[in-house]
């Protein structure tokens, strides 16, 4: 649903329940909004909208309460539709600037980001480490097994092994899968994974009649071999206690599985990792991360650039009862402020 397909008035009185909501932390009834100047309803009418709203699905009203709280997709709706972002007044711009603005090292840049977002946001902030830019190919074994798999071993950089398993439309010799290895370390060897992969793919595809057996072979193998999915990655996280500030995250049981998933990173990375080929800010609400523990939680994340190419992303974890309108340009602009920071060490 779109905010255009509600009612102008039904859009007013929604905005003006969701702001007063994320303002004032309570339910929001139907003779409060009928005071308010701005919407100019009767308090009937009023009833009868938000009772449309109901019925919708974009307003609940919890347990006994007579008042009405937005729902997710209520959330998503005001964010798509009818938020209207505030700029950051300049004591805000001035501290996220002195604090990111430079550095001594691409470390502490990172940590200052995390740590910025927290205490200006009130909330956690997340920062995830720049992708390794270089995966260095140093030599690559085969080790045949059963049912067509085949074991990788693929040593990176100085001395990091790798071991990872493919499947092969074919069955391999030992001394096939050598004179491949021989091969692929050859061509490939000091080169750096993603684009040792990239160049394979793009020959293959343009001399693939000229090639011998054995080297289409290599190159199909190479796709599957070649791949970053277990080069270690990591994010800095700051603030997780802010969140025990907040009523509505009160729950013991939720606080315990969701720091239990700040120590463990893997969902949090699994997310922010979605946020890589964002074009600026995402939000995830609620339930739309498709992780449990942050069912009560939105994510406020932007990828970070350098040299025109995102090798990060930072964000902001909190409540669904979140100030959008001021969270969104905070993150924006920290995560811009950090790239541009982290030029000087390219």
């Amino acid at each position: 649903m779109s905010g255009t397909e509600l009612t102008e008035r039904a859009q007013l009185l929604l905005k003006n329940l969701v702001e007063r909501y994320i303002r004032d932390g309570q339910p929001v009834g139907s003779r409060t909004l009928s005071r308010d100047e701005q919407i100019g309803l009767s308090p009937a009418t009023v009833r009868n909208v938000m009772a449309d709203l109901d019925e919708l699905g974009l307003i609940h009203s919890p347990h006994t309460s007579a008042g009405r709280v937005p729902t997710i997709k209520g959330y998503r709706l005001f964010v798509d539709s009818l938020l209207t972002i505030k700029p950051l007044n300049r004591g805000t711009v001035s501290t996220i600037q002195k604090q990111i603005g430079g550095g001594v090292d691409p470390d502490r840049l990172l940590a200052s980001a995390s740590r910025q977002l927290s205490d200006i946001t009130s909330m956690a902030g997340v920062v995830m480490l720049p992708r390794r830019e270089v995966a260095a190919l140093r030599q690559v074994e085969f080790l045949p097994l059963s049912s067509r798999r085949v074991l990788v071993i693929l040593v990176l950089n100085e001395r990091e092994v790798q071991n990872r398993i493919i499947h092969t439309s074919r069955d391999y010799s030992p001394a096939e899968l050598q004179q491949i290895a021989n091969y692929l370390t050859q061509l490939c060897g000091g080169q750096d994974l993603r684009q040792a992969r990239a160049r394979l793919l793009r020959e293959m595809d343009e001399s693939r009649r000229s090639m011998n057996q054995m080297m289409t072979d290599a190159i199909e193998m190479a796709a599957q071999a070649f791949t970053t999915e277990g080069v270690e990655q990591d994010c800095l996280i700051e603030g997780q206690t802010n969140l025990m500030s907040y009523a509505e995250m009160g729950n013991m049981e939720r606080m315990r599985k969701l720091f239990d998933a700040f120590n463990q990173k893997r969902d949090i990375l699994q997310l922010l990792d979605q946020s890589l080929h964002a074009n600026g800010v995402q939000i995830f609400i609620g339930e739309e991360s498709g992780y449990e523990v942050l069912g009560g939680c939105s994510v406020v994340s932007a990828p970070y650039k350098v040299d025109n190419e995102v090798i990060g992303v930072l964000g902001v974890i909190g409540p669904t009862r979140m100030a959008y309108d001021r969270v969104i340009p905070i993150v924006d602009m920290t995560a811009r402020l950090l790239g541009s920071s982290l030029n000087q060490f390219k």
